[in-house]
């Protein structure tokens, strides 16, 4: 299982993806002790986006990444919405190296939700996280992102149903103090705000006998 000695990756596709799901859960386990690294795949970049929309939220994102303790991080230069247009052995070989090299014991993934850059990378990772040879991750959880996985289609696609729930009730301020650090990203829309990210984490600490909790599906779990 986790310890203190475990080095904990994970995949966001966008900068402050991670945040919003699993905020809490960085920063309990950094201040447990563990290695956290985190490879951000894409970002706001032209077409769709200027130059300075990215540069600004890199700079977001470090700010929020120190407050979560994350000691190591990567950012990609693929333009959001257009990660499906890169061929699969690129994108495979980023998120594989990546893994490897940071030899993560534990990973933390999107799940295959509205975003099509959170379904292209959610395979990309399963791939990176096959266990072949021999080092490979032991513990990989697929993670919600509030404004996308609860848009998924009812009976027709795959629905977010967690098996795993990590007690952040101590972290939760650190987690909406991160948050805010994403000031261009953050909006008054009930989807996408702190209020609306602290009452998801309610609602799954409601579930489980805490106070404030993030959930996750098992991708896989070698004890």
């Amino acid at each position: 299982m986790i310890n203190s000695n475990s080095i904990i990756s994970v995949i966001a596709p966008h900068p402050d993806d991670e945040t919003i799901a699993l905020g809490g859960t960085i920063a309990r386990f950094s201040n447990y002790g563990c290695k956290i690294r985190i490879l951000v795949v894409s970002g706001h970049l032209p077409p769709l986006y200027p130059k300075e929309s990215y540069d600004r939220t890199v700079e977001e994102a470090k700010t929020a990444f120190k407050l979560l303790g994350v000691d190591n991080y990567q950012f990609g230069a693929i333009p959001a919405t257009f990660v499906h247009q890169r061929p699969v052995s690129e994108l495979n070989k980023l998120i594989s190296s990546f893994i490897s090299h940071n030899k993560s014991d534990v990973v933390f993934i999107p799940y295959p939700d509205r975003h099509i850059d959170h379904r292209v990378i959610f395979d990309a990772s399963v791939v990176a996280c096959r266990p072949v040879g021999d080092s490979f991750p032991k513990l990989v959880f697929s993670y919600e992102t509030l404004s996308e996985t609860h848009w998924n289609v009812p009976g027709i696609e795959p629905q977010f149903c967690p098996e795993v729930f990590i007690d952040i009730s101590d972290f939760i301020e650190k987690k909406i103090q991160a948050l805010s650090a994403y000031k261009s990203q953050l909006t008054n829309v009930d989807s996408r705000s702190a209020e609306a990210c602290k009452s998801l984490a309610r609602f799954r600490g409601s579930q489980n006998g805490c106070k404030y909790a993030e959930a996750f599906k098992v991708v896989r779990m070698i004890l």
